[in-house]
C-alpha cells in the first residue's frame, strides 16, 4: 500500500486519516438533497464529508463488512442523526442493501479501497507482519477462510497463482515451495511464522525498500476476501444504480485494483463495437459511463510528507449517461 506500517505501530495514537478527501469528494459533485453511497466507510471520513455537503437532506448510506470499523465510523456521523446510514454490509452486495432501505438509485458513490491504518494496528487481524498474531486476514469476520486456511491446505501450484497474480511475487514458486515444506513440520499458524518463512527464500542482502513478505501478505489478504472479484461485481452494480449524471469515484492502491477500474471503466464508455468492417451499427451499444479523470489522480507532495499512506494511491472517477 505504499507505506511502511511500523511507523503506525510505534505510535499508537496515531488516528487514520482519509486519502484524497477533497479530490475524491470535489469529483463527485455532491448535492443537497442527494442520495451518496459510501461503499468502503472505514474510518468514515468521505461520508463525513458528504454529509456536510448536502446537509440538510442529503443522505449517504455507509457500507463496510468490518464490524470494528461500523462502530467506529457511527460514532463519527452520529451529530448528523439519521441522514447517515451504516449497514454492515460488502459493497458488491449494495443493490440488496439499498432496496432493503427502500432506494432504488443513487446520485454517487465512493470506495477507498484497500486497508486501513485500524487492520494494520490491531494484531488479532493479522494483516500485518509486523507484529505477531493469528494468521486471519479476513476482512468480514463472519466467513469462514482465513489465510491460515489457505497456507495449510493448498496445493503448491495454487499459492504460486495466488502470489504470482495477486502479489505480482517474483519469486512465488519458491515462497510457495518453502510453504509446502514448514507446513509439513506443522501447521503455519501466526503471522511472524509465515512472514520468516517467506523471508528464508530471499538471500539477507541487498537492503531492501520492503520486507520481503509484504508481497505475499498482499496476495493472501487479497485471496482470503476475494477482493478483485469482489471488486468487478461491485463496480458493474454501482453503475447500474447511479442516477443520469450521477458520479462514482474509486481509490486504489496497487495496480491490479486500478486496472480493473480502468477497464471497468472504459468499457461503459464504450459506444458501438461493431466490427469495423460493417456499414453501420448492429449492435446497439451506447455508453452509459462518461470518463472524468482521463489518468488518475494522485495525492500532492504535501500529502503524501503528511500520510505516507497515500503515496500509492490512484483516483479514478466516471459520470452516468443516458
Amino acid at each position: 500500500m505504499g507505506f511502511n506500517p511500523k511507523s503506525e505501530i510505534r505510535n499508537p495514537q496515531l488516528e487514520h486519516i482519509t486519502v484524497l478527501l477533497r479530490e475524491t469528494v470535489d469529483l463527485i459533485q455532491p448535492r443537497p438533497g442527494g442520495v451518496y453511497l459510501d461503499g468502503t466507510l472505514g474510518g468514515g471520513g468521505h461520508a463525513e464529508e458528504l454529509l456536510r455537503r448536502t446537509g440538510p437532506d442529503g443522505i449517504v448510506i455507509g457500507l463496510d463488512q468490518d464490524e470494528g470499523a461500523l462502530v467506529r465510523a457511527a460514532e463519527r456521523l452520529s451529530p448528523f442523526g439519521t441522514r447517515a446510514v451504516v449497514r454492515r454490509e460488502n459493497f458488491r452486495n449494495a443493490a440488496e442493501a439499498l432496496a432493503d432501505l427502500g432506494l432504488e438509485a443513487i446520485d454517487g458513490a465512493i470506495l477507498d479501497l484497500g486497508l486501513s491504518w485500524f487492520h494494520l494496528r490491531t494484531p488479532e487481524r493479522g494483516f500485518s507482519f509486523q507484529t505477531d498474531g493469528p494468521l486471519d486476514m479476513r476482512m468480514d469476520q463472519r466467513t469462514r477462510s482465513t489465510a491460515a486456511d489457505l497456507v495449510n491446505t493448498l496445493p503448491r501450484q495454487e499459492l504460486t497463482r495466488i502470489l504470482r497474480e495477486y502479489g505480482e511475487e517474483k519469486k512465488a514458486a519458491l515462497i510457495a515451495k518453502a510453504i509446502e515444506k514448514a507446513r509439513t513440520r506443522g501447521p503455519i499458524t501466526s503471522t511472524v511464522q509465515l512472514a520468516e518463512i517467506v523471508s528464508s527464500v530471499f538471500p539477507p542482502y541487498p537492503p531492501r525498500r520492503i520486507h520481503p513478505a509484504t508481497l505475499s501478505f498482499q496476495a493472501l489478504r487479497i485471496a482470503v476476501n476475494d477482493e478483485m472479484n469482489t471488486l468487478a461485481a461491485g463496480l458493474e452494480d454501482l453503475i447500474r444504480l447511479l442516477r443520469p449524471g450521477g458520479r462514482i469515484a474509486v481509490i486504489s492502491f496497487h495496480s491490479l485494483e486500478d486496472r480493473i477500474v480502468k477497464q471497468s471503466f472504459v468499457e461503459h464508455a464504450k459506444t458501438c463495437i461493431c466490427p469495423p468492417k460493417f456499414p453501420q451499427c448492429r449492435c446497439g451499444k451506447r455508453a452509459d459511463l462518461l470518463i472524468v479523470t482521463k489518468r488518475p489522480i494522485s495525492a500532492s507532495e504535501a500529502e503524501i510528507a503528511s500520510n505516507p499512506a497515500s503515496r500509492s494511491a490512484k483516483l479514478r472517477a466516471a459520470e452516468k449517461v443516458g
